[in-house]
């Protein structure tokens, strides 16, 4: 079985265990905010993500991390053997717009990450404006790819979003295999 590692990273009450537990369809401390401590890891198996028969499972390692940054000397050993990072802010907070560009050079840069391999959500809190469509992101950060996150207006949406992503992880994953095999064979 496929397995990969995603991390979820991202500024303080973002959202990221909201999202993680969405995703990966748990319940865990789903009814009160407790700030993550250091990380926490949940796993999630997903049969026929390529959507036919033939197309292997794979458990992907929904890796929850504390946006506190006092768990910074330990960002290294999270990053290790990463597939992918979603990184996950609250774009009504203007500090959080400030913040993502801090994780996204920690996370994507400072690894041998494609900027295919990361995705940003715009996540909304239950009872928001959600007001913030129209986001204008600096530069790096407007190349990747930006999803808005509404767990109560269109949480199939969301769904559907996640798993093009990881979708999108398992082909590079796949096709880093293949390049493998072929660089052994030759």
């Amino acid at each position: 079985m496929l397995r990969a590692k995603v991390l979820l990273v991202g500024p303080r009450e973002s959202g990221k265990s909201v999202l993680a537990n969405f995703v990966s369809e748990s319940t865990e401390g789903i009814c009160s905010y407790s700030p993550t401590q250091g990380v926490r890891i949940l796993e999630y198996e997903k049969p026929n993500l390529n959507g036919n028969s033939k197309g292997a499972a794979c458990r992907f390692e929904l890796w929850d991390c504390s946006g506190d940054q006092k768990f910074e000397t330990c960002w290294p050993a999270l990053m290790k053997d990463s597939h992918g990072v979603i990184i996950i802010f609250n774009p009504e907070l203007p500090s959080h717009l400030k913040e993502i560009e801090m994780w996204y050079s920690c996370f994507v840069q400072q690894q041998p990450l494609l900027d295919s391999q990361c995705l940003l959500v715009a996540h909304h809190k239950p009872g928001s404006a959600g007001d913030t469509e129209n986001l204008s992101l600096a530069y790096p950060l407007n190349k990747l790819k930006l999803i808005h996150s509404n767990l109560e207006e269109d949480p199939e949406d969301v769904r559907m979003e996640f798993i093009k992503y990881f979708r999108s992880i398992i082909t590079i994953i796949n096709e880093s295999r293949e390049r493998e095999e072929m660089s052994i064979i030759s």
